[in-house]
Formats: C-alpha cells, structure tokens, sequence
C-alpha cells in the first residue's frame, strides 16, 4: 500500500461537508487491501460517525449490513476485547482468537478475555488503529478482512498495519475535530500552581487533613483549591477531578 500526501488528504475531513467524502475514499482504501473498515469515534459511545444529514456510514459508505450492526450494541466497549485493547495500547495490532498481534510487546493484552472472540468482536479477525484522542476520548477503526475465513493477518499487517494506523488516526482525529459540538473543557482552563500541588499529594492517597499539614495550610484551603480545580475541569467529584488533570499532564499517576 503506497502512501502519498494526497492519499492521506483525502481520509482528512475539514468540516461536516467533507466527511462523507472522507469516508468514501476510507473504503475505498480499505477495499484494495481486501479490508472493510469499521470506524469509531469514541469507543464508549454507542453512537456512530454519521455524515453531515446524519446517515449513519457505517451503513451507507463502509457497507455493513443488517447482520453486523456493531454499533447498536451499547455493551460493545465493555464486551470487545478489540475496544479492551485500545485502552491499553496505541499502535496498530491484529488479534484473532488465538491472541492479539503486536510490533512491540505488551503485556496488558495478554490478560484480555478472548473466550467466545467471534461472539464479542462480531469478526473472526481484524487489524485494529486505537485513536486516543484529547481529554481521554479513545476513538478506534477496525480493518476486517472481506473473506470471513481469513483468520490470520500476520501478511496483511506488516504489509498495511502502518498505513492503516495514519489512514485511521487522520479520518477519526479530524472527523472529532469537525463533527464535535461540545468541547470537553473551557479553553481558558488553567489549574494555578496550589492546585496542582493539592492535587498530586490527593492523586497518592493523602486526606484533606494530611494535605493541609504537609502544606502548611488549612483544610479549608485545600478543599477550596480542589473545588476550584474539579469547577475547571468540570469534573464531578475528587477522584475525577484528579483522573482529568492526569489526562492533562498536570499530574502523574504512575506509581
């Protein structure tokens, strides 16, 4: 599969008018290489990508019929072990029911349930592209061979794995970036520097009252500071409020 400015251009959506095209040309890509794509922006949303008057493409461009309506099944991203697997790696992989496929090892796959594969990936085999997208959106899109019994993909993926990983990432990025209406944070959001610093000493465990005694503060102070940062990020209680500025590099998780 060749690779070119203009291929990948033409998978680039700049406003709602352009994702049908978009898409289009995603299926047509995905059809040389013996593949239909199935494509996700946001694997914990039943919803699928539509164009700009709604049609689902999933149905009308990539030509899923009656019998593989993935996307009306809402327990798809805790039931597939193929949206499992996009939350633990980033790079294109291929998986089937004997294990998933990766270039570089991770050991976070191989503790994903692959009973009944068929049942809960609804496709024998597939080469997956995990999206991870700002503010924690995870989008992904899956490349399912048109033979239903072609069942191992080691060929295709080194072949295509790469280029399908920039064809997916572009259509899904900036399908997200066109088609969003909501943005997930005020873009004047900026934690202060008393925020950050209660937030890290909460993001290991530490209480009101021990956070304020290593800061030398009140209580009352350090839950005025984590208000205001869960106000910012618009986060519903503490241990959300610390998951997003940890999505946002503000502060680290790793243990």
């Amino acid at each position: 599969m060749q690779l070119s400015v203009e291929s990948i251009d033409s998978v680039r959506i700049s406003g709602p008018q352009d994702v049908r095209r978009a898409a289009e040309a995603l299926h047509q890509i995905a059809l040389a290489a013996g593949m239909r794509a199935a494509p996700a922006h946001d694997i914990a949303d039943k919803r699928t990508p539509v164009d700009a008057d709604g049609n689902i493409l999933a149905r009308d461009v990539f030509g899923w019929n009656d019998e593989k309506v993935w996307w009306r099944n809402s327990r798809i991203a805790l039931d597939s072990p193929l949206t499992s697997a996009c939350r633990f790696e980033s790079e294109p992989f291929w998986v089937n029911a004997n294990g998933f496929h990766t270039r570089q090892p991770n050991h976070y796959l191989t503790a994903i349930d692959l009973t009944n594969f068929e049942t809960r990936a609804m496709t024998r085999a597939a080469i997956v592209v995990p999206v991870h997208l700002p503010f924690g959106q995870i989008g992904a899109v899956s490349f399912n061979p048109l033979d239903p019994d072609l069942t191992e993909l080691d060929d295709i993926f080194l072949e295509n794995g790469d280029a399908f990983g920039i064809y997916g990432r572009t259509f899904i990025a900036s399908y997200v970036h066109a088609m969003g209406s909501v943005q997930a944070l005020p873009p004047g959001s900026r934690l202060s520097k008393r925020e950050v610093e209660c937030l890290r000493w909460a993001a290991i465990g530490k209480t009101d009252l021990e956070i304020s005694m290593i800061m030398g503060r009140s209580r009352a102070t350090v839950r005025f500071h984590i208000h205001n940062a869960s106000m910012k990020l618009n986060a519903v209680n503490r241990s959300q409020t610390v998951f997003k500025a940890a999505q946002l590099g503000y502060i680290s998780l790793a243990t």
